[in-house]
């Protein structure tokens, strides 16, 4: 009995020494306290600066905005600049005003706009069906499973990508803006998903307990068509429902009104659109993290339960970089994603790597690289917007690119975003190519199985 009390007390006192280790004694503080002196005159004037003045406006170079230049050799021809306003719809902005270009010079059009409302309507019904779905594949699974803990925390969102809206309109089709326009709902998504997360997270433990007691498969599927129809209640009481049939005709810039016609959505769709098909649309993408020259697909990273899951080929920049230049040459916009905020001048529209230059304010280097960002979730696609314009130099390398946004005509240079190349080297992870714009290299790159990574990764934020 002594030899075992005394054996736990070891125990204690080497685990109570073990959590002692990490802790910061008075001598390691006093070291410590050297990093910052507060009696040097650089320091205190810094301490002055920084307790009395905005950080960003410190680290601002003001020699870097002698660079800014927003003209550009090859440039899509595109009209108006749309405002998602305050939602998470990017995505479907950008997917949208890639498209646009080809209504608006098919019809002699001043402007147009797609209804981003009623693509958000079925947006958000599909993805509640994927999400219960889901659910009752995973209801046999513990709260602690990876699958069951993600599906919990992530119920619905605004958030998607290039495949997210080709799902939906290969489903659904598309209407004018005037046929089905925002609603504050819309414009200002929040509260409505927070509404919707709440009965889906709600719903998901219904489903579970159903299965638990050993539920008909019949009697668990009209239980979630039952849930369905109250998501669809919701979604029409903010949205309002979406049109099956509307009548609409075009009016040219110069006046001239066209033919009063009847539309479906999926034949409005094939009328402005011709017969488009978006598999010949290609996701390339640049994540250093992961083995270039391979084709990845990330699991449940869709809207419509039958539809393409995100889907990429891994390619470094400079492999990337010359379908893009063709793409716009060719007078094709590119749906892109980015990390928009990084070294973002807003005021100017701007994006460059010397924008802010921290370590001059704070005498401490940054060093992380783009696939150290990404691992650490410093750095992640977080929006989309239209790629249109690229600058080169006299060997037609390109120098700097253009995004059209979707945050108004006020933002940014007249709601457009300039960036240098070495920003997109940087920041920049995604673009859509048609594969006309391939080489034959890449295109036989597109035939190899995908490799499927969970919908977990850091990598793998949807646009916002």
């Amino acid at each position: 009995m002594r030899n075992t009390i005394l054996f736990l007390s070891l125990i204690s006192l080497v685990l109570s020494a073990t959590a002692q280790n990490g802790s910061i004694n008075p001598e390691q503080l006093t070291q410590i306290k050297k990093s910052y002196k507060v009696t040097d005159p650089a320091t205190r004037a810094l301490t002055n600066a920084l307790t009395n003045n905005d950080i960003k406006n410190l680290i601002l170079d003001r020699p870097n905005l002698a660079t800014i230049d927003h003209n550009f050799k090859y440039k899509v021809k595109v009209l108006g600049i749309s405002d998602q306003k305050k939602s998470g719809r990017c995505w479907m902005f950008t997917s949208m005003n890639v498209l646009r270009p080809m209504v608006i010079e098919k019809y002699k059009l001043s402007n147009f706009e797609f209804s981003h409302n009623y693509l958000y309507f079925w947006d958000a019904f599909e993805k509640a069906n994927l999400y219960l779905e889901a659910q009752i594949k995973y209801a046999n699974k513990p709260f602690t499973d990876l699958y069951v803990d993600w599906l919990f925390k992530n119920p619905i969102g605004d958030g998607g990508v290039w495949s997210s809206f080709t799902n939906l309109a290969d489903k659904y089709g598309l209407v004018p803006k005037e046929v089905m326009p925002e609603t504050n709902s819309s414009e200002n998504t929040s509260w409505m998903m927070r509404v919707i997360s709440t009965k889906l997270r709600e719903y998901g433990l219904i489903l579970r307990d159903m299965t638990a007691k050993q539920a008909k498969p019949e009697s668990i599927q009209s239980t979630k068509l039952r849930m369905l129809g109250e998501i669809y209640r919701i979604l029409a009481l903010n949205l309002g429902e979406p049109p099956t049939e509307f009548t609409y005709r075009f009016v040219s810039k110069d006046g001239e009104i066209g033919e009063n016609k009847t539309f479906t959505p999926k034949t409005f769709m094939a009328e402005v659109l011709g017969p488009i098909d978006f598999t010949n649309y290609v996701m390339l993408m640049n994540d250093p993290t992961r083995e270039y020259y391979k084709m990845y697909e990330i699991e449940y990273d869709r809207n419509v339960m039958e539809g393409r899951n995100w889907t990429y080929l891994n390619l470094p920049n400079e492999e990337l970089k010359p379908f893009a230049i063709a793409s716009i040459k060719a007078n094709k916009a590119l749906y892109a994603s980015c990390d928009v905020g990084k070294q973002l001048n807003s005021e100017l529209g701007y994006s460059d790597v010397h924008n802010y230059n921290f370590e001059s304010l704070y005498g401490i280097s940054f060093g992380m690289n783009k696939a150290q960002r990404i691992q650490t979730f410093e750095s992640g696609s977080s929006h989309g917007m239209a790629l249109i314009a690229v600058d080169v130099d006299a060997s037609e390398k390109p120098v700097k690119w253009q995004f059209e946004n979707s945050w108004g005509a006020s933002s940014g240079h007249n709601g457009y975003l300039t960036f240098t190349d070495y920003w997109f080297n940087e920041y920049l992870f995604r673009v859509v190519v048609l594969k006309e714009f391939l080489d034959t290299k890449t295109l036989n790159l597109l035939e190899q199985k995908t490799i499927v990574l969970p919908p977990w990764d850091p990598m793998f934020q949807a646009d916002e």
